[in-house]
């Protein structure tokens, strides 16, 4: 890890640990040891028996490369042949996947108990699923959890280092036929960008599901915009340890204190995935707004010769859980970490979807990469007299003002409306162009959303859980938005709209967020505003609405989560006309 970047982590102390046997896990008591969990087993009536017979390696100790011994559990099935192992790798404790915490968000979005056996690291494989098809499944805890050694961190190279070396003891182990895969959904799928990236020689090939790459730019200050209350949640649930004086990273100060992403800290936190050379199968949704932005980046970047992606239309967790999705899974792992011939090569590298939000999904559409080769771009200009988009810009500036906090009879928004005459598949990366004034004020937090609108008007959400109940409706009217989705969406702080020119295109502007550049009275500045990518149909006579606030319209990612509110003042001008060209930019695809 970079010294620089140490120097500059902020710390403060670790969340007591609970050994209850019910707070972090059935199975979270420190008890070194072997033993078999038969078949039959139940960890608890709720959930799934053994279908085989497994040996539970219980609080391993391994030493990283400084010194400081993490500990682990490996499940592996009873076999003298030696086995692969995929692992988990997060700060959620390797025992706490049953955790009432945890059981509890899967039964929110629709996964019944009995899916699982309880014996999974929250959010990655279930050893009663694996351990039957001939793995073993690796649940360490990183340095700083429960009772492994040391300081927490949150991501970046420390834990590519730390899972390095854990990637090659478990190669040494007797069991083991020497390949080692990661898998697992959001943290266990970001941390696989900073891991492969530093290329382990025995890691054979990785699965991330829907994680983000970038600390800074995708969880801690997307847009430029500081929003603690996510960062507090997941260190003050997870960072726990059972000794006195361990210590957490403080990213949520951290935010605060180094406010660009040119800081060495927040360069450690940058993954690099196109030093990543191993076989990966990805997998992401256009509807994780946490999530999505950085899978699809990655993806790109991916330095990996045999590359796959998947994109789904439902909610994280359900979907990697899926018997299909599993199966597939498994197929991607018998032929990089087995050696099985069994025609893996041949699978479409790209496979999408393409949402109609009223049950119309059309899921597995094939394709050589993403978006589809032939898709074009085209730009829909904001006209603020009739507030439509069209074909062509308006040959004056007609401004639309809005105030930065809610006044009646002000409103904080303002939208435009693009209705199709015929059938119009989007598939890839859309854009925002806007030239923005501020008034009595020099800067403005800005909330972007493009809702689809039915032929009669009515706004078109979906829920991406499996769970419609009451419940759901409760936890997603305020936001949730990785629950419910509702468009496609931006926010940007407009002094932080300074475009990296070497990263930066047509289609994926990349924010530099090295500098802050507040407005002057009476200028006028454009930004770009990159949208998460989408794969949306509009029929003839529905539409687009592009809706343009000073406010948070969609609200908070989880139901958990506070919902950030922006301290807006003054008003914002939105010019659209003339030199002004401000438009919504959208990708056409046409398929045979």
């Amino acid at each position: 890890m970079d010294n620089k970047a140490k120097e500059m982590m902020i710390f403060k102390k670790t969340v007591e640990f609970v050994d209850d046997g019910v707070t972090h896990g059935m199975l979270a008591k420190f008890e070194p040891g072997t033993r078999v969990l038969k078949k039959g087993f139940q960890l608890d009536p709720k959930f799934k028996p053994l279908e085989c017979d497994i040996i539970l390696e219980k609080d391993v100790p391994v030493k990283m490369r400084d010194g400081v011994t993490i500990y682990t559990d490996i499940l592996r099935p009873v076999t003298d042949e030696k086995v692969p192992g995929i692992i988990s790798w997060s700060p959620y404790g390797k025992s706490s996947g049953n955790a009432p915490r945890y059981s509890g968000i899967f039964s929110l979005v629709g996964i019944p108990d009995s899916t699982v056996s309880g014996l999974q690291k929250f959010e990655g494989p279930d050893p009663a699923w694996w351990c039957k098809e001939g793995y073993a499944i690796c649940h360490p805890d990183p340095r700083g959890i429960v009772h492994s050694e040391g300081d927490v961190v949150m991501l970046g190279s420390q834990e590519g280092e730390d899972c390095y070396d854990y990637i090659e003891w478990l190669a040494e182990q007797e069991w083991c036929n020497g390949k080692l895969a990661l898998s697992g959904t959001s943290y266990l799928a970001i941390s696989q960008w900073f891991i492969a990236a530093q290329r382990p020689p025995h890691l054979a090939c990785i699965n991330p599901t829907e994680g983000l790459m970038d600390a800074y730019r995708d969880w801690c200050k997307r847009g430029g915009i500081p929003d603690p209350a996510f960062m507090k949640m997941l260190s003050d649930v997870n960072h726990v340890h059972s000794g006195d004086f361990h210590k957490r990273e403080d990213i949520a100060t951290e935010t605060m204190v180094y406010p660009f992403a040119d800081a060495s800290i927040w360069k450690d936190k940058v993954a690099h995935p196109e030093k990543i050379e191993c076989p990966a199968l990805v997998v992401a949704s256009y509807t994780n707004t946490l999530h999505t932005n950085g899978t699809f980046r990655a993806w790109r970047n991916l330095g990996s010769k045999e590359k796959w992606l998947r994109i789904h239309n439902s909610q994280e967790w359900p979907d990697y859980y899926n018997e299909e999705n599993q199966r597939e899974r498994l197929k991607f792992f018998d032929h990089y970490l087995k050696g099985i011939d069994n025609g893996w090569e041949k699978t479409p590298p790209v496979r999408y979807t393409i949402q109609d939000l009223e049950g119309g999904d059309i899921e597995g559409i094939e394709a050589d990469t993403f978006p589809p080769t032939g898709t074009t771009y085209e730009k829909l200009y904001l006209n603020g007299g009739s507030r439509i988009l069209s074909n062509e810009p308006t040959p004056v500036d007609i401004p639309s003002e809005m105030p930065g906090q809610y006044r009646v009879p002000l409103i904080p928004l303002a939208s435009f409306i693009f209705t199709a005459k015929e059938k119009t598949e989007m598939v890839g990366y859309p854009k925002m162009k806007l030239w923005l004034e501020t008034k009595d004020t020099d800067d403005m937090d800005i909330f972007v959303l493009v809702q689809k609108l039915d032929k009669f008007g009515h706004e078109l959400k979906q829920f991406n859980a499996l769970n419609h109940s009451a419940r759901i409706y409760d936890a997603t009217d305020w936001g949730s938005t990785v629950l419910r989705y509702s468009g496609t969406g931006a926010i940007l702080r407009l002094s932080m709209r300074h475009l990296d020119e070497n990263l930066s295109t047509d289609v994926n502007p990349y924010y530099s967020f090295d500098r802050s550049e507040p407005l002057s009275p009476g200028e006028i500045v454009a930004a770009e505003l990159p949208l998460d990518p989408i794969g949306l149909v509009l029929y003839p006579d529905e539409s687009l609405r592009v809706i343009i606030s000073t406010q948070n319209i969609t609200g908070s990612m989880m139901p958990t989560v506070k919902r950030y509110g922006p301290d807006n003042k003054g008003s914002l001008v939105i010019h659209a006309g003339g030199k002004y060209d401000s438009y919504l930019q959208i990708p056409l695809t046409r398929r045979e």
